[in-house]
Order: structure tokens, then C-alpha cells, then sequence
């Protein structure tokens, strides 16, 4: 598969760069060198009305939550969407993906809250994804305080964020979290195994390496018997039936790309509507690199376009 130019330039700025793997070294020092690179790859921050963090209370201690409201957003009743940031379970914070969020609540006239999730392995699964449904909880329960239409809050995420954002989406159909409008995963972590083709299509050379993404996993779960674990690999979820409408954006040149477009059919064939859109030259990440891949805001402008679809499809019955 070719490579998109911008997703190649990318590339070789990080063969430039020297960097060595994640898995060479320490979590501390994987950590400084994602926060390092990080902003030299996002796109622009963009303003939006108000942005504020507070901290509210989960299982495992208190959550600092970013809350972010688009500049044309109601000042009350907006949609809202809970974002959750990838890294692998294990880096990521508020500030990786915040320019995601920002453009999110713009182009979808909503309120964006981030959480700020325990990490791995110091707090190891499910610890973050407990974090994260205490947090869809607050938005619900404190509505009104937020401004937000608690039937219009949906869940979205990227990589290990689009594997919580699935996740959440089937708790809340099983009545285990507040009702879900949409999902939108972005190239989602839906199996643990990690046995699917990609891993041997772009298991080197196209950013995300197959030997990193086992060492991210490594760090989340207890124990493999969790690989199995539905709330680990949604797509060994027995049924799919009834959850939230999804937007699934795939990289094709990913490790990830197959299990995604697996997690998608399985979610068509459960009678789930589902939007699949997929950037064949784009490698893992690509999303969060708009200073340097045009597609990035293609990606969330679609995401925002396809919640806006299925809340119409919603209303029209």
C-alpha cells in the first residue's frame, strides 16, 4: 500500500529524529519523549468560548477533567462528547489530543470534557476505564451544571481511547453507564490478541510497531487471561446488538486497520448503524499530526459529520 506523502514525511522526521522504541527503555522515559514530540506534530489549537478543568470523584481517587465549549455551542443543551485520548493505556494526558477536542466542540457546536485517566501499569485495566465511566456519569448526572442535553452526550476516542470509547458504548447498552447518542472510534484497539494480518502488513516502518503495541498491552492488563476479557478486545463482546451508532475511521496503513474494519462489520451484521471511513495511505496516529498531515482534520470534520447524521436519523425515527 502506498503512502500518503504527508504520512511519509512524518515518518522520516522520526527516523530523523533518532528516537529509540518505547519498549527499549523506561514507561518514565517513553513518557518524556511522547510529551516531547507531541506538540510538534499537532495541528492548531484552535479558541473555542471556554475552557476550564475541574476535578471530580471517581472509584480510584479524584479525576481531572478538561471540559471544553465550542464557540457557537448552547449555552445550554448542547450535544456533548466524552474524548478519550490514545496512547496505549500507558502516556497520553489533557494536552496530547486537545486540539482534537477544541476542533470537536467547534465543528460540532458542543462541549468536549476530557478526562484525564489513571495510566498503566502503575494503575493497571481497568482502572482507566473505571475512570472513564465515572466520568461519563458526572456528565450525566451534572447536565443541567454543564450545560449539555444528558440524551445528546456521546463517547469518542482514539487507539486505546477508541478501545475505552467502545467499551463504554457497551456498558451503556447493557444499562451500566448513561445512555450513549454515538461512538466515533478512531483507529480503535478492538483485540488484544493481536493476531490480525495488519500486525504482519505494518508491523515495522509505519509508526506504531507491532512490538510496541505488545509492550502497551503488556503494561494495561493483570494478566493474559484479561486479553480475553470483552472490556479488554470489545470484538470478543458475545453481541454487539443495541449499542450506540458508530463512526469508525481507519488508517490503512496500521496495525490496527484490521481489527477496526473487523469491529465494524461486526457491528453492520449486529444491525448497528455504522459509518466506516477509511484513509487507505495513512498510518496510526495520523490524526493527532495536523501540523503535517492534511487529512488529520478531514478525519474529525467527518467523525463530527457523521454524529450530526445519526443524531438527524434519531429524531427523524
Amino acid at each position: 500500500m502506498t503512502l500518503d506523502p504527508d504520512a511519509l514525511r512524518v515518518l522520516d522526521m522520526a527516523r530523523a529524529a533518532g528516537g529509540k522504541p518505547f519498549e527499549t527503555g523506561s514507561v518514565a522515559a517513553a513518557r518524556a519523549a511522547y510529551n516531547a514530540s507531541f506538540p510538534t506534530l499537532q495541528g492548531e489549537h484552535e479558541p473555542v468560548a471556554t475552557t476550564f478543568e475541574q476535578q471530580i470523584d471517581g472509584p480510584n481517587g479524584p479525576i481531572t477533567v478538561r471540559i471544553h465549549r465550542g464557540i457557537d455551542a448552547l449555552p445550554s443543551g448542547a450535544p456533548a462528547l466524552l474524548y478519550l485520548h490514545g496512547g496505549g493505556w500507558v502516556i497520553g494526558n489533557l494536552d496530547s489530543h486537545d486540539e482534537i477536542c477544541r476542533l470537536m466542540a467547534n465543528l460540532g457546536n458542543a462541549v468536549i470534557v476530557c478526562p484525564d485517566y489513571r495510566l498503566a501499569p502503575e494503575h493497571k485495566f481497568p482502572a482507566g476505564l473505571e475512570d472513564c465511566l465515572a466520568t461519563l456519569r458526572f456528565m450525566a448526572e451534572n447536565a443541567v451544571d454543564l450545560g449539555i442535553d444528558k440524551v445528546r452526550i456521546g463517547v469518542a476516542g482514539d487507539s486505546a481511547g477508541g478501545n475505552l470509547a467502545a467499551v463504554l458504548a457497551l456498558l451503556a447498552r447493557d444499562g451500566l453507564a448513561p445512555p450513549l447518542a454515538t461512538q466515533i472510534l478512531i483507529y480503535p484497539n478492538t483485540d488484544a490478541r493481536q493476531t490480525s494480518d495488519s500486525y504482519r502488513r505494518f508491523g515495522d516502518g509505519f509508526g506504531l510497531t507491532a512490538t510496541t503495541m505488545a509492550w502497551f498491552r503488556d503494561h494495561y492488563v493483570r494478566t493474559p487471561d484479561d486479553i480475553m476479557d470483552w472490556r479488554v478486545s470489545p470484538l470478543l463482546a458475545p453481541d454487539l446488538a443495541g449499542v450506540a451508532p458508530a463512526f469508525v475511521g481507519l488508517a490503512g496503513c496500521d496495525i490496527l486497520a484490521d481489527e477496526g474494519a473487523a469491529y465494524a462489520a461486526c457491528l453492520q451484521a449486529a444491525g448497528v448503524p455504522v459509518i466506516l471511513r477509511q484513509w487507505p495511505g495513512q498510518i496510526h496516529g495520523f490524526v493527532s499530526m495536523g501540523r503535517h498531515i492534511r487529512a488529520a482534520r478531514q478525519a474529525v470534520v467527518e467523525g463530527v459529520t457523521a454524529w450530526r447524521h445519526f443524531e438527524g436519523s434519531t429524531s427523524t425515527g
